[in-house]
């Protein structure tokens, strides 16, 4: 990371975001037979972190002073932020959060030879952008392989949103589900990375490629990818149900993914059968 400077448009903007999200109840308060907002009123937040309602009306018009830590730590009690909101509502402030330096995009030679080990378990691994920069060979059969692929090609945000395509392998019913997800991921990567060229290009072609994208990312959620359960529809062994497991490093800008049968399911067999089959694939020939 360079500095760290304020970004007062995006702070106004996630923190008017975060208190409309905020039930009055959820807060302790009572909201009232006649109350217009769905969420917090603005002296209602203030109130709740310790501080005047004319500075905190200040930081929701983008000006005044940086807040402090430990003002923004009040915040983000006030309005009931979980650790990835907190953390990008410190950088979007201009501080950094608990959190260790940046990784980049070097993948770790103790982290590729594990890939090898994980001979029967589909294992990738990606950015925090969503770059796949290592996969071993059950996740190139099973996903297909892209980390050949230059630029945005690589990305699976990008190809999620830009190439339709890539979501024919996904049930039509959970697109929009995917899509929140990806978007919101993204989001905390960028106020992560704090005006990192790489993020800020990849945000830009992706708004001016995408409205459902654009839509997405003026909603302002934030939500690192930990764990999800996804289905797939592959050429050759069908439709599969998987666990993805997903290992943050201790900086967040990389992370391992694991796909794993869901228990009760046969997806463990399937797996298997793809193994033998894309087993041909990486054979040598003579």
């Amino acid at each position: 990371m360079g500095p760290m400077t304020i970004d007062r448009r995006g702070l106004a903007d996630f923190l008017r975001r975060s208190r409309d999200r905020v039930r009055p109840q959820d807060a302790g308060l009572t909201p009232g037979p006649r109350r217009r907002t769905p969420g917090l009123r603005r002296e209602e937040v203030a109130g709740l972190a310790g501080m005047s309602a004319d500075y905190y009306i200040r930081l929701e018009q983008a000006r005044g002073p940086q807040p402090s830590p430990q003002m923004l730590a009040a915040l983000a009690r006030a309005l009931r932020l979980d650790n990835d909101e907190r953390d990008h509502l410190h950088l979007l402030a201009g501080h950094r959060p608990p959190a260790g330096p940046v990784a980049g995009d070097h993948v770790s030679p103790g982290l590729l030879h594990l890939l090898d080990q994980l001979e029967t378990t589909p294992a990738q691994v990606l950015s925090d952008l969503g770059d796949v920069l290592a996969q071993n060979a059950m996740a190139r059969v099973l996903l297909g392989g892209v980390c050949t692929v230059s630029e945005h090609g690589r990305n699976v945000v990008w190809r999620w949103f830009a190439d339709p395509e890539a979501r024919t392998a996904y049930p039509a019913e959970e697109h929009a589900h995917y899509s929140r997800l990806h978007v919101a991921d993204l989001r905390a990567a960028f106020g992560r990375r704090s005006g990192d060229p790489a993020a800020t290009r990849l945000v830009e072609r992706l708004r001016g490629a995408s409205e459902e994208f654009a839509e997405l990312w003026e909603r302002h959620e934030v939500g690192v990818r930990r764990q999800t359960r996804m289905r797939v529809a592959h050429p050759v062994i069908g439709p599969v149900d998987l666990d993805c497991q997903v290992l943050l490093a201790p900086e967040g800008e990389q992370r391992l993914v694991l796909f794993t049968p869901p228990p009760g399911t046969d997806t463990g067999e399937r797996l298997a059968l793809l193994r033998v089959v894309g087993g041909e694939q990486f054979a040598p020939t003579s």
